[in-house]
């Protein structure tokens, strides 16, 4: 069904005054490279596959925070963690910022919400912006969940990827006017789970193994001590997130539990096809934030390695854009300002995303070429410290905050396995200074360095985000110290 509608020779038409129909789909913790369609070695996504191949199938997504609820907030407000403030995994989104449901919701739109919400676990309730409402507590369960429903919790049996999407199914069966669906599915979510239909999926298949899974004391010598730390932490390939089941177990669990969101996409595609409004509606797949999968020797999110930081993100809409692999920066806070332009509904009040409409249609000017990475330590997960960095199109600069220890700085072109810290030597010894820019000998890493905290600077500045942050040498600073 899906290739008929590309082959109808889509225009590229403006957005501006459509009504148009919108189902935005959200994993939690997928990464950018576990789907055919992006070349991993034997995962089957045949549904994300062919919405692929007739949509814009992004090659450069990215999340500002690779933690579930701060990405989630930049999703529905278009800002950074500094600006909506949400930079745990416990923090209740502040009501009074804009959020583009409500907008929809404000312009008739029927706006209905499906699954994780994560942005303060101690509440299920309905939130603002939807009309109907279908959530958990928190992380939820896999199997027979207890699920609140406009306000009324019920124990529902089955598994839940498939209630919700028999859920989102119904919602938009009974629409006869412009609406938006937003399903947030519990999986790809340790403790991975998969559908008992799919738990004997790929039996004969290993996990790829990432050149710095290995131990070594001398590749560790270039790398911050925390990284090393890390290792032996639930967050590490030696300790697996508290599992006692071999990590090649634990990626099988992930890898099956996605089977089912591959099904759940395909049949909401096959929905939307039987109403006739398949070619018409915008249809945005991504995941919340990426995986590490023993890279560096971690596991899970939270630090600025491209595989925790890098999303799948895939666009379908025959009637705007045509199929292709735009290479543009996307990020999490344009979620909200292309649905916004899709929908012919006014921009984004404040948002520091942009509508990614003008990069799926191959009309993109003046393009953004970086972003600001953001992460704040957790108590409850203390391996990983506070993050500030700078991803470009060409490097990648991770700082951390509050550690005696050295930062990171990665040429992405040359090394996009960050293999190679440029800032390896610059490590602190008791009697030097802090700053790194201090101690690089190399004057042409020197003005690199200087260069990309300049960017960060004036990026944090523009947003309203803290500009010490950017670890600049202060003005005057030889004269104050």
């Amino acid at each position: 069904m899906l290739s008929t509608a590309a082959a109808a020779a889509p225009a590229l038409l403006s957005a501006q005054g459509k009504r148009r129909n919108i189902l935005f789909i959200l994993t939690d913790d997928h990464r950018f490279d576990i789907m055919g369609c992006a070349g991993h070695p034997w995962v089957k996504t045949p549904n994300l596959d062919r919405m692929a191949a007739n949509g814009a199938l992004m090659t450069n997504g990215f999340v500002t925070s690779s933690l579930c609820s701060p990405s989630r907030a930049s999703i529905l407000t278009g800002l950074y963690p500094h600006a909506h403030k949400v930079n745990d995994n416990f923090t209740e989104l502040n009501s009074n910022l804009p959020i583009f449901p409500l907008m929809l919701q404000k312009a008739g739109y029927t706006t209905g919400f499906f699954g994780k919400w994560h942005m303060g676990g101690a509440s299920d309730a309905p939130r603002p912006g939807f009309d109907h409402w279908v959530s958990f507590f928190g992380q939820g369960e896999y199997n027979n969940p207890e699920i609140n429903t406009n306000g009324t919790r019920r124990k529902r049996e089955g598994y839940v990827t498939d209630i919700l999407t028999d859920d989102v199914e119904a919602f938009i069966e009974k629409q006869t006017g412009p609406f938006f669906a937003y399903l947030s599915h519990k999986a790809t979510h340790a403790p991975f789970e998969p559908a008992p239909r799919h738990r004997n999926l790929y039996p004969n298949d290993r996990m790829p193994q990432p050149q710095s899974m290995r131990y070594r004391d001398d590749w560790y010598e270039t790398k911050p001590e925390w990284v090393k730390r890390r290792r032996a932490t639930r967050h590490g390939v030696d300790g697996a997130i508290g599992h006692q089941a071999p990590l090649e177990d634990l990626y099988k669990g992930y890898c099956r539990s996605l089977a089912a969101i591959d099904e759940s996409t395909g049949r909401l595609l096959d929905t939307l096809s039987r109403k006739g409004i398949l070619n018409d509606t915008l249809v945005i797949y991504m995941g919340d934030n990426g995986y590490l999968w023993g890279e560096h020797g971690l596991i899970d999110k939270r630090a600025m390695y491209e595989p925790s930081i890098r999303v799948p993100m895939i666009a379908h809409c025959p009637d705007l854009f045509g199929p292709g692999k735009p290479t543009e920066i996307a990020l999490n806070n344009d979620i909200g300002p292309t649905i916004l332009e899709a929908a012919g509904v006014g921009p984004m009040p404040g948002a520091h995303g942009r509508s990614l409409l003008p990069v799926f249609q191959g009309k993109a000017r003046n393009w953004q070429t970086e972003f600001l990475y953001e992460y704040e330590w957790e108590r409850d997960f203390p391996y990983t410290p506070t993050i500030c960095g700078l991803r470009t199109a060409q490097h990648s600069l991770i700082q951390s905050y509050g550690l005696w220890d050295i930062d990171e700085l990665y040429d992405i072109v040359k090394d996009p396995a960050q293999m190679q810290n440029l800032l390896a030597g610059t490590r602190l010894r008791a009697h030097d200074r802090a700053r790194p820019v201090m101690r690089i000998e190399n004057p042409e890493l020197r003005k690199l360095l200087d260069s990309l905290q300049g960017r960060m600077e004036n990026l944090l500045r523009q947003t309203g985000g803290d500009p010490r942050l950017a670890g600049r040498e202060p003005e005057g600073a030889k004269y104050a110290l």
